[in-house]
């Protein structure tokens, strides 16, 4: 059996421990210096009017200075960063550049000559998979000889985990993300990103555990110094330590039981060969579905708050990312207008595929639910966001219409809602902002 080698460090100095991970999991052996190598950070979402790097949510900068480093010293000179973070304006080029400029990547330009592109600026080609699948991936990453996949260590609420074979869902055009959300079950989320490392060109994945995200991806999770770093030539064998870091067995992972099937694989780590430190040693525990009442139609919290006369079912795989960068928002502002008066039988439906309570009044969030249930004959009184992604006014007039009144300057001042969840960091010695910044 072959045995694909996984190296597991803990992080201690800048440089070094980057690079006695590449060095324990085999380094880059087939790499040519002449070779053409893209470099897939993970920039989830970024956000101007807070300071925002921010921990387990992004690829540190350091680890990608690093890596950088190690490429150059491997002779490489054709080095390109990219990638296409979710935003709200899909067409809003500022927002990225004020992340490449904040994060330093503008620096790595002129300091080492690398390239740095906004996919979503660059060209799309059409990669056909099995049984008529099809999605648009970013050129330059197609047209590499090597890949570097740089994400961060995270569970993820819809997927378990996010780690090496997720990040690359980042190098996709929108329409292709959307796809991925299929209300198709067999086609699901997790089918979808089982599928996106199988025509990369060769490829090493390094998983940033500096800090670690619970219940990721995004910033309502809670995040953990973890100081750990995963590194392999090969994504689902990376994919696999990380998950068993994280607490889970891979196994539980659908995307991986998909992507192992595919290569004839396993799901455990009897086709591994793990070194550095004993994965027993630093193994975490860190829950990845947020907590909702035995019903499955309220958060737990607000559920223990008395909130009454209103049905918020948890989200599914069908609901993109561009409506879940919302929900925490919306439930943190449906939190606070709580007021003890039972709202009217109020229910918020979001995704794809749930279906309307008959005689409650219904929020349809976003348009892929209008489209589904506009003609509805069981809706008492709909009340539809059409939207996509959901617009913050079409919300807060929805809520509002369904007698829930927010507070508007919650969803006026959204690039500030990171630092509403993020200011419970501030303080904290271990949570630096050095590690987001190259020096």
């Amino acid at each position: 059996m072959i045995k694909h080698r996984v190296a597991v460090v803990t992080y201690e100095r800048p440089l070094e421990s980057v690079r006695k991970a590449v060095e324990l999991s085999g380094g880059f052996p087939r790499l040519a210096p002449g070779a053409r190598v893209f470099i897939k950070p993970n920039i989830v979402v970024w956000f101007k009017a807070v300071p925002f790097p921010k921990w387990g949510l992004l690829t540190t900068s350091r680890v990608v200075h690093d890596m950088v480093r190690l490429l150059k010293e491997h002779g490489v000179e054709h080095i390109t960063i990219g990638e296409g973070m979710s935003m709200f304006d899909p067409k809003d080029q500022e927002t990225p550049r004020h992340a490449f400029e904040t994060l330093g990547y503008n620096a790595l330009v002129s300091r080492y000559g690398v390239n740095v592109i906004n996919i979503h600026d660059r060209p799309f080609k059409k990669v056909d998979f099995e049984g008529g699948v099809h999605l648009n991936f970013n050129a330059d990453i197609l047209e590499s000889d090597f890949v570097v996949d740089l994400p961060v260590m995270k569970t993820h609420a819809q997927t378990v985990v996010s780690l090496g074979l997720k990040n690359i869902k980042g190098t996709i055009d929108l329409a292709s993300r959307k796809k991925c959300h299929s209300a198709d079950p067999e086609r699901d989320l997790n089918y979808m990103i089982s599928k996106l490392a199988n025509e990369l060109p060769q490829s090493f994945t390094l998983i940033d555990g500096i800090y670690a995200n619970e219940r990721g991806p995004g910033f309502d999770g809670r995040i953990h110094r973890s100081n750990l770093l995963v590194a392999s030539s090969d994504m689902l064998s990376a994919d696999k330590v990380g998950t068993v870091l994280l607490g889970y067995d891979p196994c539980q992972v659908p995307h991986l039981v998909h992507a192992a099937a595919d290569r004839g694989r396993t799901t455990n780590l009897s086709d591994l060969e793990v070194v550095g430190e004993p994965i027993e040693k630093v193994a975490m525990k860190l829950e990845y579905s947020f907590a909702y009442n035995e019903a499955g139609n309220l958060p737990i919290q607000m559920e223990k708050m008395g909130i009454k006369g209103l049905s918020y079912p948890k989200y599914d795989l069908t609901m993109c990312t561009y409506c879940s960068m919302m929900t925490g928002v919306i439930l943190m502002s449906i939190a606070y207008a709580w007021k003890g008066k039972p709202w009217d039988n109020v229910e918020v439906l979001t995704g794809k595929i749930m279906k309307p309570t008959p005689g409650k009044k219904t929020i349809l969030m976003g348009k892929c639910l209008y489209e589904a249930h506009k003609g509805h004959p069981g809706i008492k009184d709909m009340i539809a966001v059409k939207s996509c992604p959901p617009s913050p006014k079409a919300v807060v007039k929805a809520l509002h219409d369904a007698g829930i009144d927010v507070n508007p300057a919650v969803f006026e001042h959204l690039d500030k809602a990171p630092g509403f969840f993020m200011k419970k960091y501030e303080g904290k010695p271990e949570f630096e902002e050095s590690f987001f910044r190259v020096e």
